[in-house]
């Protein structure tokens, strides 16, 4: 599992985290659409916008594998910001390859591509 180093572990201040330490001895948590309803608290927002700035910030435009990135938080704009760079995609796989839809990023999460903020 390749582990992004510099990537913000969670949000400063809150259990929302962002990366994962090890792999699950488990089994690897496969990505899946979440939707997210307008009724979401106002933090689960703003831990959304951190996580995309902070996959902005870090990857840019540039295809990227899942590595440590927590499924949880990823699930939360797969299929939407966030698509699957592979064909075929594997959802169970620490290897598989993605990449930011930056039209429908931008258009969800402004201020995640703002310059003023610091997300990474």
């Amino acid at each position: 599992m390749l582990k992004h180093r510099g990537f913000p572990g969670r949000l400063p201040g809150t259990d929302f985290q962002f990366v994962i330490r090890r792999p699950n001895p488990k089994g690897v948590t496969p990505l899946i659409k979440r939707e997210r309803y307008r009724d979401r608290r106002a933090v689960d927002r703003k831990a959304d916008t951190a996580f995309m700035g902070a996959l902005w910030a870090h990857f840019g435009d540039e295809p990227f594998e899942r590595g440590n990135l927590d499924a949880g938080r990823l699930s939360w704009l797969f299929g939407r910001e966030v698509l699957p760079y592979d064909d075929p995609f594997d959802p169970e796989s620490y290897e598989s390859l993605l990449v930011i839809n930056e039209p429908v990023a931008r258009a969800s999460f402004p201020e995640a591509f703002d310059d003023n903020e610091e997300w990474a």
